[in-house]
């Protein structure tokens, strides 16, 4: 759980959230808020996904 916690992708695509979250309180609610909010989504599943496979990878070269 750690190397997610402390992973920059992964934190990076969590603080992007402060900013979106902010512009669906104050701004218009159209698609382009729907594509900001799947763009996001996407973007925390890639940096998930990418220190999975780092973990994975290093348990393997330790064998």
């Amino acid at each position: 759980m750690r190397k997610f916690i402390f992973n920059f992708s992964v934190l990076s695509a969590l603080f992007g959230a402060v900013g979106l979250v902010k512009t669906t309180t104050s701004g218009p609610r159209d698609w382009k808020l729907v594509l900001m909010w799947i763009s996001w989504g996407i973007n925390v599943a890639i940096a998930v996904g990418t220190v999975a496979e780092t973990a994975k990878n290093d348990e393997l070269e330790e064998w």
